[in-house]
């Protein structure tokens, strides 16, 4: 009843401002959720880091690093900041996010909002020595002459400072670049990527993954399959916000121009994410994002093929017990199902994926 009469007031706002108040209720410390219990068979260990359980929370939902640890107490297993530009910019004109809320889902056309890489990083470091598995989501400046460069500079000041970095270049809210993943462009900034990591001191070199877009061609994701795996890259994170629109229920904001998330992407960014691991083979992390609101969903990901999945929309929906809700579902199903770990799951449904259109 109370996470019902908070939604209600929540969406009585617009979606910044209710965004913005979330964060604050988290930076005070206002119980908010509650965590899961830990367990064991939850655990997953890829590229090198041992995750307690699957469950992280994405990239836009904290992007100036301000609640990492808040949003780990609510049951996450991790969390990722950003997206995070070198400098501070206030993104597209508002209005610029909006709700679809017989589809569960939100289109955004936020354009990398945040403060730039000071403010992030001073925060950052303030949590230095702290346990739990943070990331920082680097992206480029819109102005930016030369972007692969941005995401040098976000390797060189973040690695310090987390357990991983995210390389985003599949958001359709800053023009252009998108085009970054072509190959000649995805090879060009890999290899400039991997050169600012080798660089680094051996103890500050961190695991470096790459965020692709659902709406890429099958070609497209060979190209990204063989450059990752030519620049030796740590995992693909499957994927950003869609630019399609097809089979929403909701006529209001449903035409607005943006990124749209939440259950109206599970399927066709499932479905890229089955194809990636058919690429990939085995071994390469993928973290599967986009529609994941239930533990089902969740576990639907890991047999599609995914190690760890990540959610931010169905939180707006279901409020700040999700998190925990899922994480507890899971190890329910694990009992049901009588499986010792839940990487056990993992690529039992990959066949049934790989064959859906995408």
């Amino acid at each position: 009843m109370i996470e019902g009469i908070g939604r209600q007031l929540l969406f009585s706002l617009d979606p910044e401002t209710a965004h913005g108040l979330s964060i604050a209720a988290l930076r005070c410390g206002l119980p908010v959720g509650r965590a899961a219990t830990a367990d064991q068979r939850l655990v997953v260990t890829v590229a090198g880091i041992r995750f307690p359980n699957p469950l992280g929370m994405a990239a836009g939902y904290d992007k100036n690093a301000e609640v990492p640890d808040a949003l780990l107490r609510l049951g996450f297993g991790w969390a990722e900041t950003g997206t995070v530009t070198p400098f501070a910019q206030t993104g597209n004109a508002p209005p610029r996010v909006f709700r679809l809320t017989q589809d569960s889902a939100v289109i955004n056309r936020l354009g990398f909002n945040n403060e730039g890489h000071d403010a992030a990083a001073r925060r950052l470091e303030a949590r230095l020595g702290k346990s739990g598995i943070i990331g920082a989501n680097i992206g480029a400046n819109k102005d930016s002459s030369d972007r692969a460069q941005d995401y040098v500079l976000g390797v060189r000041r973040f690695s310090p400072l987390v357990s991983y970095l995210t390389v985003n270049i599949s958001s359709p809210n800053t023009p252009g670049l998108r085009s970054m993943q072509a190959r000649d462009a995805l090879a060009d900034l890999l290899a400039r990527v991997g050169e600012a990591r080798t660089a680094l001191p051996v103890e500050d070199q961190r695991p470096i993954f790459l965020k692709i877009a659902p709406d890429l061609s099958m070609a497209d994701l060979e190209d990204v399959a063989a450059e990752v795996t030519a620049n030796r890259i740590d995992g693909i994170i499957v994927s950003n916000t869609t630019i399609a629109r097809e089979g929403l229920k909701s006529r209001v904001h449903a035409n607005e121009i943006g990124g749209l998330s939440g259950r109206p992407l599970f399927a066709q960014s499932t479905a890229v994410l089955a194809r990636m691991r058919k690429l990939v083979g085995p071994r390469l992390a993928l973290v599967g994002v986009g529609g994941v609101d239930s533990a089902e969903t969740a576990l639907e990901k890991i047999r599609a093929g995914a190690d760890l999945v990540q959610l931010y929309t169905g939180m707006i929906y279901a409020g700040p017990a999700l998190p925990g809700r899922i994480v507890t579902d899971m190890s329910r199903t694990l009992d049901r199902e009588k499986v010792q770990s839940v990487t056990q799951l993992r690529d039992s449904r990959l066949a049934h994926w790989a064959a859906q259109p995408i």
